[in-house]
């Protein structure tokens, strides 16, 4: 939407598109079913010489875009007409609800207020106002370590054998992550994990999607990966988040473009007859530091909603969750315990 900004009115009933210094044209002001036709158009109109910012935060692209459509919308529409409207159409995209709204305390977090209180804090599903972990500086990443002895190897740099077929592909003895998930062949319950990820640098897509992943634990219990160094999402979807649900103890992301290591240690959850007899929890390490200490999960998770065990297993896969971002992986090795 950034390319509305270079649009500007001449009178009242007309608007202005500079193509270059010496070329430019004219529009009436259209109708609904003509602006339907023209809008699509803008985009290949170069409107502004300004660069790109590099690794621009979410919250700096939504207010961007939002004021660039809101413009563009008056200029077309009238004042009066602009912003219900736009907000309406924003409902439908990914991420862009009209509930999508700042943390109060200025620190430029996004999340939702409109999403169901947890039960078990003050907080609400998605909450921007809950604390956001503090930043640590992990130090440098670590060239990977062999997997131990007893563990089940499902990815040292060769195929996908261990993995149930579809489109993501290994390039550089690393896997690139791509439409869909990328569920083990193997089921696993009580386990360690180790798995090794990295965020593409210069990533171009939508906010949403920056470095946008995910570990299912038992292919139910999301473990969040995400840019979680440039991007201000709301807490429990950061990386290292139980999603959803809890933040990490602090956050220890790295930049786009190194790797970054997950350590688990997974309790399944236990069930009899069909009964909650106790909930899964979780230890875990992000970059070496703990993020999570014997931390309950609450349910099977998911976008904008309440967790809860919907399946009496105490078994499942490993799940990567591919989410429109191409992140990497590497060195992922699973110890039942």
């Amino acid at each position: 939407m950034s390319q509305f900004m270079g649009l500007s009115t001449r009178g009242a009933r007309a608007c202005q598109t500079e193509i270059s210094s010496s070329t430019k044209f004219f529009l009436p002001r259209p109708g609904l079913a003509t602006l339907a036709v023209f809008l699509p158009c803008l985009d290949r109109f170069s409107v502004s010489a300004r660069p790109p910012r590099a690794q621009p935060t979410l919250a700096a692209q939504h207010k961007k875009a939002y004021h660039s459509a809101v413009n563009t919308v008056q200029l077309f529409f009238g004042r009066a007409f602009s912003t219900g409207y736009l907000l309406a159409g924003l409902a439908t995209a990914p991420g862009w609800g009209a509930e999508l709204v700042f943390a109060r305390d200025g620190s430029g977090v996004y999340g939702y207020k409109d999403t169901p209180k947890l039960p078990w804090c003050e907080w609400r599903v998605h909450d921007p106002d809950r604390p956001a972990p503090r930043r640590v500086d992990p130090g440098p990443a670590q060239p990977p370590a062999p997997a131990p002895g007893d563990a089940v190897v499902l990815f040292a740099g060769g195929d996908l054998s261990a993995w149930r077929t579809n489109q993501w592909r290994v390039e550089n003895r690393e896997i690139v992550a791509g439409p869909g998930n990328l569920v083990s062949q193997a089921v696993f319950g009580d386990c360690q994990i180790h798995l090794e990820w990295l965020a593409p640098a210069g990533f171009d897509g939508p906010w949403y999607d920056r470095g946008n992943n995910g570990v299912l634990l038992m292919g139910l219990y999301e473990i969040q990966i995400f840019d979680s160094y440039y991007e201000k999402i709301y807490p429990d979807g950061q990386a290292a988040a139980i999603y959803g649900q809890t933040p990490p103890r602090v956050n220890v992301t790295r930049p786009p473009g190194q790797w970054q290591s997950y350590d688990i240690i997974f309790l399944a959850p236990r069930f009899e007859g069909g009964r909650l007899l106790a909930p899964a929890r979780v230890t875990m390490f992000h970059n070496g530091v703990l993020v999570h200490l014997d931390e309950p999960i609450h349910g099977e998770t998911g976008h904008r909603i309440v967790p809860a065990y919907k399946q009496a297993v105490s078994t499942g896969p490993l799940v990567l969750a591919g989410h429109g971002c191409p992140v990497r992986f590497r060195n992922i090795w699973v110890r039942p315990l």
